[in-house]
């Protein structure tokens, strides 16, 4: 992916390697289109938000945020929805919030704005028929950023979530993935871990589960609480209308 951002950066004429690197996947930038990565700070609440599901491994996700009364935000890719429908409903019924990750996960990086409309459309579509659920926020494929998203955002009326920290729960050990986003917890930090690998089939996301048994009991430890992206961009106030 640093690779490819290097490519990316060298493609703005005028444009510095880093300030365009971070336009595409700086977690505070908006250059693409309206984004956010954290939530209001006046209380102890953090958001868990779930990537690339959903996956045939997703119900024992849903499981364990259960048996811990833990709400969670998963952006779904159309694809695996298409494929899992029933999966994609369980989230829903359960009460989880629902966020749109594009169709197959392709990154967005020197792609036409067509392109991004279809990925953005098709899994916007794919979501709404499986679950009754119209996504209102959006995670863009390796958080990366690129020309003609902020229109399509716009007429979709999607939000960008990126994050406040990730675990890099695909390759780390659970020990390591808990370590990464403890550092990061705080007051309205935006969590990113996986249910899914992409848009591969039956992926082993073993080292996922085990850190996020461990993470909900240190973070409630600490005495966070847990709430979906929608409810931690929202002042208390409001949560209490």
């Amino acid at each position: 992916m640093r690779g490819m951002l290097l490519e990316v950066a060298g493609a703005g004429a005028g444009v510095g390697v880093c300030s365009m690197a971070w336009a595409v996947s700086g977690r505070s930038s908006s250059v693409f289109g309206r984004s956010v990565y954290q939530g209001v700070r006046d209380r102890r609440s953090v958001a868990l938000t779930f990537d690339d599901g959903p996956s045939e491994s997703t119900p024992e996700l849903l499981d364990l945020l259960g048996e811990f009364g833990a709400p969670a935000t998963f952006f779904l890719c159309g694809a695996n929805v298409h494929r899992l429908p029933a999966v994609a409903r369980e989230i829903a019924r359960r009460g989880h919030e629902i966020g749109n990750h594009s169709y197959t996960h392709h990154c967005f990086c020197l792609r036409s704005a067509s392109f991004i409309q279809e990925q953005l459309t098709s899994a916007q579509q794919a979501i709404t028929d499986a679950t009754g659920v119209v996504p209102v926020f959006f995670r863009a494929p390796y958080g990366a950023r690129w020309f003609g998203l902020r229109g399509v955002q716009r007429q979709l009326g999607l939000t960008g979530v990126m994050w406040t920290g990730i675990g890099w729960d695909w390759r780390l050990p659970a020990h390591r993935i808990v370590r990464k986003l403890m550092r990061a917890a705080r007051s309205g930090a935006i969590l990113c871990l996986h249910d899914g690998r992409e848009t591969r089939m039956h992926p082993d996301i073993r080292p996922t589960l085990e850190a996020v048994r461990r993470l909900i009991r240190e973070l409630s430890a600490k005495g966070f609480r847990f709430e979906t992206v929608s409810q931690i961009l929202c002042p208390t106030t409001r949560l209490k209308e």
